[in-house]
């Protein structure tokens, strides 16, 4: 599902994706070269304090939660990335809500509990969109499924429609700037 969305990304998508994929430590590394085969946008894993970069997609490494912090002296947001406390999962959903105002999309894709799904309606609730797939495509939709109960989706698509409203949702901000 992550690979069919990150193909179906152009080359030239012109934001940063941030992603948080829990796997057992060791994994991750291995996950972001399968990926990047196919990818046609550059694959990372993060580090702490990097700038994002339009066009490139960051992971959070193993064991490590990521959101997005202002740094001081810095004009735009970094990457923070923390030890995972209690695999509680919605510090990327919560700390983007508290940086953009209006401009970011989320995506929830899989998981168990919800406070990924509490955190992506905290985001809902500041920025415009958000995204969960659909229980037909889900192995596990235990986390969408919460979300999708509290409100906290705008739009529940299947892994292929999430890319292309993913660049729809770019496209139609990048012309209302202009």
């Amino acid at each position: 599902m992550l690979r069919t969305i990150l193909n179906s990304l152009p080359a030239d998508f012109p934001v940063p994706l941030l992603i948080v994929q829990h796997m057992t430590t060791g994994f991750i590394e291995a996950m972001v070269a399968w990926l990047g085969e196919t990818s046609r946008i550059p694959l990372h894993i993060a580090k702490n304090y990097e700038q994002p970069i339009p066009g490139h997609a960051y992971f959070a490494p193993d064991g490590r939660q990521m959101g997005l912090t202002a740094v001081e002296g810095f004009p735009s947001s970094r990457a923070k990335l923390r030890t995972v406390q209690n695999r509680r999962y919605s510090y990327l959903f919560r700390s983007v809500a508290g940086v953009f105002d209006k401009k970011a999309a989320g995506v929830l894709l899989t998981g168990m509990g919800n406070d990924g799904a509490d955190a992506l309606k905290l985001m809902k609730d500041k920025v415009r969109l958000l995204l969960l797939r659909t229980v037909e495509s889900s192995v596990v939709y235990g986390m969408p499924g919460v979300a999708a109960e509290i409100g906290a989706a705008t739009y529940i698509l299947s892994p292929e429609r999430i890319a292309t409203a993913l660049i729809s949702i770019v496209n139609k901000e990048r012309s209302e700037r202009k």
